[in-house]
């Protein structure tokens, strides 16, 4: 099972053990925290296309609160696993909900960045978020097509999911400040195109992990 499981160093710590006790002390199932990602996604892409039709502080408000959006995706993406291995509080659906979410909130989360960098006025936003969310989805479709292969699960980068919403975490952030030299929404294509060729190669370096291990036996 662990080998199945993404390796995070802040599983460890005390307060994620915590929180993930607290949660499960309260009953909450693993699968309803998968869904609070999921809904922590749907917030966040909403303001990243409300970020585009604004200005001054209102847009540094609603770029703040995406990123916030993304880091409590990542904290539900960790405690939905705690609760359910370690306070064994999954469900039969458990499977779906541990990867259906979280194809869907890549999807929400990069996708409409690309739509608020458009209506910043950078004209290729959207077409950069649709080829970054593409290209993220099919670095876990090769990674469960492994699995189904009979291969351990590949986490392998250069940019598997944290990095990349990191990558999105710190462009957001620097968006902030674009009024200061007029960016209109050029951090965040920049950011997306970073995301795109990342998960570009990391889909090459994991198909190229499993043709390897099929080639070897």
């Amino acid at each position: 099972m662990t080998e199945d499981r993404r390796p995070i160093a802040q599983r460890s710590s005390g307060w994620a053990q915590a929180a993930a006790t607290a949660l499960a002390r309260r009953g909450v199932s693993a699968d309803a925290v998968s869904a609070a990602g999921l809904g922590a996604a749907a917030a966040g892409a909403i303001l990243f296309v409300a970020s585009g039709t604004l200005e001054g502080a209102a847009r540094g408000v609603t770029l703040a609160g995406a990123a916030a959006a993304i880091q409590l995706r990542l904290l539900s993406n960790m405690l939905d696993g705690m609760v359910a291995v370690e306070h064994r509080r999954g469900g039969p659906l458990g499977p779906v909900w541990n990867e259906l979410p979280d194809r869907l909130a890549d999807v929400l989360f990069i996708a409409a960045a690309g739509y608020g960098a458009m209506l910043a006025g950078c004209a290729w936003g959207a077409h950069l978020g649709w080829a970054a969310a593409v290209l993220a989805v099919l670095t876990a479709y090769v990674r469960e097509l492994g699995r189904a292969l009979g291969r351990p699960a590949d986490f392998s980068g250069p940019l598997a999911k944290p990095r990349r919403m990191f990558v999105l975490t710190v462009a957001t952030l620097v968006s902030i400040s674009e009024p200061l030299w007029e960016g209109e929404g050029v951090t965040l294509s920049a950011g997306l195109a970073l995301i795109a060729l990342g998960a570009g190669l990391t889909v090459w370096r994991r198909t190229a992990n499993l043709a390897r291990a099929l080639r070897s036996g």
